[in-house]
């Protein structure tokens, strides 16, 4: 709408329903650089610092978790994919270091996002969900 009482800035979270926290947490601090920011046990919450947005990890066994339905899984997704903008993208370094990670690597390509065209990836984190890597624009 044109005339909007606020303006868009860019993401701000993404909520992931997981059923293994531990290694959710693993990937995106250990391997993605990300780091904790806030844990609500009490509702199964872990945010999760990824530059400047967050990721939020809800158990599903916790409170808000038990909300959103089965676990995700083989059968369905309960997210297409996201993307984290990254500085530094070099494909053959960036492979090398998720492989040695043990993540899987999936399609590369020049794909536009939020700052226009630039090199991408995508991978999959330890429960499924698509992350697309992707550098700056070209």
């Amino acid at each position: 709408m044109a005339n909007a009482p606020f303006s868009l800035i860019g993401l701000d979270h993404v909520v992931l329903r997981v059923s293994d926290m531990t290694s959710m947490i693993k990937f995106y601090c250990d391997t993605l650089g990300g780091t904790i920011e806030r844990e609500v046990e009490e509702i199964g919450l872990v945010q999760l610092r990824l530059g400047c947005s967050l990721v939020d990890l809800v158990d599903v066994e916790g409170e808000i978790g038990r909300s959103g339905g089965a676990a995700p899984g083989p059968g369905g997704r309960n997210l297409d994919h996201f993307c984290l903008r990254i500085e530094g993208f070099d494909e053959n370094t960036l492979k090398k270091y998720l492989t040695a990670c043990g993540v899987n690597i999936g399609e590369k390509g020049s794909r536009y996002g939020a700052d226009g065209l630039g090199p991408s990836l995508y991978i999959h984190d330890p429960e499924g969900n698509k992350v697309e890597l992707k550098g700056s624009p070209s």
